[in-house]
């Protein structure tokens, strides 16, 4: 009986290769979604693609899935970081859950000179887990530690390039230069940037200010809002 469960885990994946369920997960399966021995669902681990898997045995306490056969190759995302600023828990959850729907390999959060919120990683990868679970996605991106914004800077790799969201410049038509390789997208806290942040942003080599039309946006609504422009411009949209 097929499912249409998806299951993130950390096992290898392949041909006739048995998968351990963790606790959580057999709960989950055969307590919450009440899943029979027989069961075909689909695993992803963000290295060997999709996998039918079926259920051999299981309780709420385990299980074993034992693979059968690949059903999509990995599909990685661009090498796209997006780096924001936390807000609001609901807000920053959204945030996490579209970067990966809109095709992000790694999520930063970082804190700037406006921002006052918190956040948990555990929670926020949790988050990314089940966003790519739901999404038909193959890789779940990393979401790291918060970092200052200053450390992140002193430490950027000399090969990406940032779309930085400047919402001083509003207005400006959003061009983004058209160069190949590693990028990242930073979006400010709700107060927005300092200005030595943005006079230091500004005088980074591989920093590009970029307009998100008109009006300024919600940061939740200007991490969307860049991700689809990047994409279209520069991402695998095109």
């Amino acid at each position: 009986m097929a499912s249409k469960v998806r299951l993130f885990v950390e096992h290898p994946l392949g041909e006739g290769q048995s998968v351990p369920l963790s606790r959580e997960q057999a709960n989950y399966l055969f307590a919450v979604m009440r899943l029979p021995v027989g069961t075909v669902l689909s695993l992803i681990n963000s290295r060997d693609g999709e996998w039918d898997a079926k259920v051999v045995e299981g309780n709420k306490r385990g299980g074993i899935l034992l693979c059968q056969s690949q059903t999509c190759p990995l599909l990685l995302p661009p090498d796209l970081w997006l780096v924001f600023a936390p807000i609001k828990k609901a807000r920053t959850d959204f945030i996490v859950e579209k970067a990966v729907e809109m095709g992000a390999r790694r999520i930063i959060p970082v804190q700037t000179a406006f921002t006052n919120e918190k956040t948990r990683p555990d929670k926020l990868q949790a988050h990314a887990v089940e966003a790519a679970e739901q999404s038909g996605g193959t890789y779940v991106p990393q979401v790291s530690v918060v970092q200052k914004l200053d450390a992140l800077l002193a430490d950027w790799p000399a090969d990406r390039q940032l779309m930085f969201c400047d919402e001083a410049a509003s207005g400006a038509s959003p061009v983004l230069p058209d160069i190949p390789g590693p990028w990242a997208i930073l979006i400010g806290p709700e107060g927005g940037f300092s200005d030595a942040e943005r006079d230091r942003l500004r005088g980074l080599p591989y920093a590009h200010a970029i307009s998100l039309g008109p009006r300024i946006l919600r940061a939740d609504t200007a991490a969307v809002a860049a991700l689809a422009l990047w994409q279209t411009a520069l991402g695998d949209w095109r």
